[in-house]
C-alpha cells in the first residue's frame, strides 16, 4: 500500500521552511512519549530546551516523540512558536507557545513514520519532509501503551510509575481485584525479588506502593535503593507476574506459591528477599 505523505495533510499556513523538527528521544531516564501523554507542562519544557547550539532558530517547532517500541515511529506533539530566545546553553532558553491552531486535533493522535539516520534530532523540516509519512491516526488521544495481558507484563518501575500516576483504567481494572505472585528483576545483576499480593490488597494496590516508595517497604529493596539510588531503580527494576488468581483465592495458596518461587528463583540466596 502506498504511504500517505505527511506533506499531504499539512495545513496551507504551515510552511515547512519556517519549522525546525524536534525529534525527541529517550534521554536515559524518561521516554518522551510518556511525557507527551502524561505531563503537558513537562512536554513544553522538553521543547524549550537548548543544547550547545541554537538549534531552534526558526519561528516554529514541529515536535515529535519517539515511540517506545519502534524507533521509526513518532507521535505528533504539536507545533510550538518560539516567542523568545536566550543564549544560555544546556537550559530552558526558549520561550515557546503552543500553536493549537496548527494541527491541534492531531496532537497525540497522529503517528508519523520516519527513519531518522544519524544523531541529529533537531533538523530543518523541509530536509526530512519527503521521508515523513502518515502511519496512523488514533481515534482517541494516546495515553500510554494498553494493558498487554497478565502474562505479558515486563515493565520497568519507571513505566509502572507513569501507569499508576495516570490511573490507567485498563491496567487498574485488570489488576485491582487479582491476587498474585510477582518477580522484580534487577536488569543489571539479574538478582530477583519475589513478592505477592493477597488479602484485601490486589496487585494494583501492591504495585502502586512500589510506584510511590520505589521499594514497597521491603527490607532487601530498601538496602539496594540506598546503595544504587532512585534513577537506577526506575530504569533497572522490571516487574512481571509469575502467577495470578481471582480475589477469592485462599491466601495460604498465594503464600505457598510465593515461597515456591523464592526457592526456584534463588531469591533468598542470590536475590533481594530476606525471608
Amino acid at each position: 500500500m502506498q504511504p500517505i505523505p505527511l506533506a499531504s495533510i499539512l495545513p496551507a499556513d504551515l510552511e515547512p521552511t519556517a519549522c525546525k523538527l524536534h525529534c525527541a528521544v529517550y534521554n536515559g531516564t524518561t521516554y518522551p512519549i510518556d511525557v507527551l501523554a502524561n505531563d503537558p507542562a513537562e512536554w513544553q519544557r522538553w521543547n524549550s530546551w537548548r543544547g550547545d547550539k541554537n538549534d531552534f532558530n526558526r519561528q516554529l517547532i514541529f515536535s515529535l516523540a519517539q515511540d517506545r517500541h519502534d524507533a521509526s515511529l513518532w507521535l505528533f506533539g504539536g507545533v510550538w512558536e518560539v516567542s523568545a530566545r536566550r543564549p544560555d546553553p544546556r537550559t530552558y532558553s526558549y520561550d515557546v507557545i503552543a500553536r493549537d491552531d496548527l494541527m491541534g486535533p492531531f496532537i497525540r493522535r497522529l503517528y508519523v513514520r520516519m527513519h531518522l539516520a544519524g544523531r541529529q534530532r533537531r533538523r530543518t523540516m523541509e530536509s526530512c519532509l519527503d521521508e515523513m509519512a502518515v502511519s496512523s491516526i488514533l481515534e482517541e488521544e494516546f495515553v500510554g501503551d494498553p494493558f498487554p495481558g497478565h502474562d505479558r507484563i515486563n515493565h520497568s518501575l519507571g513505566e509502572l510509575q507513569v501507569i499508576v500516576q495516570q490511573q490507567r483504567p485498563d491496567w487498574r481494572i485488570a489488576l485491582e481485584h487479582m491476587k498474585g505472585v510477582y518477580v522484580i528483576h534487577d536488569q543489571t545483576t539479574g538478582a530477583r525479588y519475589v513478592g505477592s499480593a493477597y488479602g484485601d490488597t490486589g496487585i494494583w494496590q501492591r504495585w502502586s506502593a512500589y510506584a510511590a516508595t520505589l521499594h514497597g517497604h521491603n527490607v532487601g529493596l530498601q538496602e539496594l535503593l540506598r546503595e544504587k539510588g532512585e534513577q537506577f531503580f526506575r530504569e533497572n527494576m522490571k516487574f512481571a507476574l509469575l502467577e495470578f488468581w481471582s480475589v477469592r483465592t485462599d491466601d495460604n495458596h498465594v503464600l505457598e506459591r510465593e515461597s515456591y518461587w523464592k526457592e526456584v528463583l534463588h531469591a533468598r540466596t542470590l536475590g533481594h528477599n530476606k525471608n
